[in-house]
């Protein structure tokens, strides 16, 4: 059902719908926003509506734009008078691998402009609402700019100026017991959680810009780490921390491709790229496709603060890690983690391994702290995601 199809349909629901195109480009729009728009004749009657693809492709207000050509509403390349678009971002004002939205919607004639939330890139940054209104077009804000921004809250963060630093949005996944425990001693951790929650973490594998894991979790378990429980019409590039380059070039996570290609799969180590035998590992890798960059830190380990600048570099909005205990621990103590996404079962696994190694604190003070984002039953389990306290992202 279209906004079109509702009776007496409101701006609110206009905008709704525009929220709901959005939505159905979640998996398709990395490393660019995920936007809706819905064009609405002065009778209420929509004439167009599309979200935007993938990057370098359309975007929403274009696409709309080529659905009221499809449906022939454009006259001469004209909308009828008084049409409204309802979009859920600030259309770009800017010339980038497409044209700009701002000026498309100009020369279609329109007469206003509905959008949910202002853009933050500072490409944009109010100068799409200022060449609309410079054009004698109306803009106004409408609702739903908490949907918006949820929906695009990894490049909401690496497009804020401030202590974000262009970083990406850190989400940490972990499967625990109600005991928080995420493995048996021994390492068993397959499964905590049932076959619903299983399905569910691939559907946040799948909007993340990029997947993260360490050798650890490698050498243990050899996962692919790949989307295969829900469609999707792209992979996540895949993250790799190996501090000494070890890798198995048999690993499983060089076998996905991509319509015949590899996977794209970037290694973060801090081996000396210039030692002979590390020099012909690092060939093998590229062989299989697989990039090494180099980012140590003075203890000989990855630098993780480094690794999310250079993934922020690289257009990564939402990074999505799934590591063990050590590394969680290390991005929880470099105070890196943003959103925690925990799925739990209701089972008492006694003695194991914890969700993160946070090291001994002396006091609650010293503890990281983290607010309820929202509690859901997944199947026989919960999902749960917190968020860091001090992220100004609400």
């Amino acid at each position: 059902m279209t906004s079109a199809d509702l009776p007496q349909a409101t701006p609110s629901l206009h905008m709704a719908r525009a929220l709901a195109l959005a939505e159905s480009a979640l998996y398709l729009t990395s490393p660019n926003p995920r936007v809706g728009c819905v064009l609405v004749r002065e009778d209420g009657l929509v004439i167009g509506e599309g979200q935007t693809q993938r990057a370098g492709q359309a975007h929403a207000e274009v696409m709309a734009l080529r659905d009221a050509t499809a449906k022939g509403h454009l006259t001469a390349g004209q909308l009828p008078k008084g049409t409204t678009a309802y979009v859920t971002l600030e259309p770009c004002s800017h010339k980038g691998r497409t044209g700009a939205c701002s000026q498309a919607l100009i020369n279609s004639g329109l007469d206003r402009v509905v959008a949910s939330l202002k853009d933050p890139n500072p490409l944009v940054a109010g100068r799409g609402f200022a060449a609309l209104k410079t054009a004698g077009i109306q803009v106004d804000m409408g609702d739903g700019a908490a949907q918006a921004l949820e929906l695009n809250i990894g490049f909401i963060k690496r497009m804020t100026a401030g202590d974000n630093q262009g970083l990406p949005w850190v989400r940490m996944k972990a499967a625990a017991s109600l005991d928080g425990i995420t493995a048996l001693p021994n390492g068993q951790s397959q499964w905590i959680t049932g076959e619903a929650a299983r399905i569910d973490g691939h559907h946040w594998r799948a909007r993340a810009c990029a997947v993260l894991t360490g050798i650890g979790t490698v050498l243990a378990d050899n996962p692919s780490l790949d989307v295969r429980h829900v469609a999707t019409p792209r992979q996540p590039t895949l993250v790799l921390v190996d501090s000494k380059l070890e890798v198995p070039l048999s690993a499983h996570i060089f076998q996905v491709t991509i319509s015949g290609k590899p996977r794209p799969i970037w290694i973060y180590t801090a081996a000396d790229l210039t030692h002979p035998a590390v020099a012909n590992k690092v060939k093998a890798l590229e062989l299989l496709g697989a990039e090494v960059i180099h980012t140590p830190n003075p203890t000989g380990k990855v630098d993780l603060t480094a690794l999310l600048v250079d993934l922020g570099k690289r257009q990564i909005n939402e990074l999505h890690v799934e590591a063990g205990f050590k590394l969680n621990g290390s991005f929880w103590r470099a105070g890196l983690v943003d959103e925690l996404l925990l799925y739990q079962n209701a089972q008492l696994m006694g003695a194991g391994q914890g969700i993160a190694n946070l090291g001994t604190h002396e006091s609650l003070a010293q503890t990281p702290k983290l607010r309820y984002h929202s509690v859901d039953r997944i199947g026989a389990d919960l999902r749960i995601i917190a968020r860091k306290i001090a992220n100004k992202i609400k």
